[in-house]
């Protein structure tokens, strides 16, 4: 398309589909983990049941009961990723690792809503995703400074929950690609397929050595 003898070209790329329904089955996988390890982490006696076991100070916390919230917080998104780029059937990393980081967005925001309404279905670190008791009921009511500094500290351990589940999405579509798990390696394949395909000086030198 030409206007006043300049070229004028259009913006073009190309989408990303997504698909959705294996986007939704990894998130539910990745909620019903972060549940199951929860309930697990109440039977073995890492955390307490219910809103009781919301964060309200680390000091209080012992290194084991760390170690298995961060562990639990990882592996339940490694599912929810791993599953999502199964049952999509991706093998290549990067629509892999899309997906799953789709089915996080999806899974916390399932997580968020159902602790809105019944935050006795989640133990541990996810918890702090429920509303709040630092809230005062009644308008004008001052906020109590204990309460104020548990949630602080349910929040931060809310979001390092987030955090590493996210990480853990990443890892578990990178995982279910089936694709090598190197950062090097794309770089290696391609200096391997450069090295490959000769130019056109190269062929036409060895048709003339040939003659």
């Amino acid at each position: 398309m030409r206007e006043e003898g300049a070229v004028v070209r259009g913006d073009s790329w190309t989408a990303w589909p997504v698909y959705w329904t294996p986007v939704i089955v990894g998130a539910l996988a990745a909620v019903v983990a972060v549940m199951l390890f929860g309930v697990i982490g109440t039977a073995v006696g890492s955390w307490k049941a219910g809103t009781e076991g919301r964060v309200t100070d680390f000091s209080g916390i012992g290194r084991v009961a760390v170690a298995y919230a961060v562990f639990v917080s990882f592996l339940a998104f490694v599912i929810g990723g791993w599953v999502t780029a199964r049952i999509a059937g991706i093998r290549r990393a990067e629509p892999a690792i899309l997906h799953a980081a789709i089915a996080f967005l999806v899974a916390t925001v399932m997580l968020v809503a159902m602790a809105s309404v019944g935050g006795a279905v989640f133990n541990g670190w996810y918890v702090g995703l429920a509303p709040s008791p630092a809230v005062p009921t009644a308008t004008g009511q001052p906020v109590d400074p204990n309460a104020a500094k548990a949630a602080t500290a349910g929040a931060t351990a809310a979001a390092v929950a987030i955090l590493v589940g996210l990480a853990g999405s990443v890892v578990g579509g990178w995982m279910g690609s089936g694709e090598r798990m190197d950062f090097s390696f794309y770089e290696r394949e391609r200096i391997r397929m450069t090295r490959r395909v000769p130019s056109d000086r190269t062929t036409r030198m060895e048709g003339g050595n040939e003659r």
